[in-house]
C-alpha cells in the first residue's frame, strides 16, 4: 500500500516561508496525482492545492493563491509546497495525499477531498 510521508513543518513567523515535503516509500509516485490539504483545530479540512500525475495541472485554494507554489520533482519521488509570505490562519496540520488516475478535474478532486492514500501530516504553526 503507498504510504506517504511529511516533513519541513514547523514554526515560523508571519511573513516567513517553509517548503513541505511528501515522499513516498515503495512506490513512485508519477503515477498519482497528490494534493495538499490542512486542518485547523474545530475547522473542516481544507484543499490547499493539487498537482496532476503529470505536473500539467494545478489547483490552488483562494486562500493561498500568490503564496504558495506547488511543485513535484518525479525522479525524486517528491511533492513539495513552497509556502511563502505565511500569516497566522495557515496555521494547521497538513497532509498529503495520492489518488491514481480519475475521471475527475484536479479541481474537482482538490475541492472534495477525492483521494485514497493520506499520510499522517506535518504541523504548520505562523506566530510571533
Amino acid at each position: 500500500q503507498l504510504q506517504l510521508v511529511e516533513s519541513g513543518g514547523g514554526l515560523v513567523q508571519p511573513g516567513g516561508s517553509l517548503r513541505l515535503s511528501c515522499a513516498a516509500s515503495r512506490f513512485t509516485l508519477d503515477y498519482y496525482t497528490i494534493g495538499w490539504f490542512r486542518q485547523a483545530p474545530g475547522k473542516e479540512r481544507e484543499g490547499v492545492s493539487c498537482i496532476s500525475s503529470s505536473g500539467g495541472s494545478t489547483n490552488y485554494a483562494d486562500s493561498v493563491k500568490g503564496r504558495f507554489t506547488i511543485s513535484r520533482d518525479n525522479a525524486k519521488n517528491t511533492v513539495y509546497l513552497q509556502m511563502n509570505s505565511l500569516k497566522p490562519e495557515d496555521t494547521a496540520t497538513y497532509y498529503c495525499a495520492a489518488v491514481g488516475p480519475s475521471r475527475f478535474t484536479v479541481q474537482a478532486m482538490c475541492v472534495r477531498g477525492l483521494f485514497d492514500y493520506w499520510g499522517q501530516g506535518t504541523q504548520v504553526t505562523v506566530s510571533s
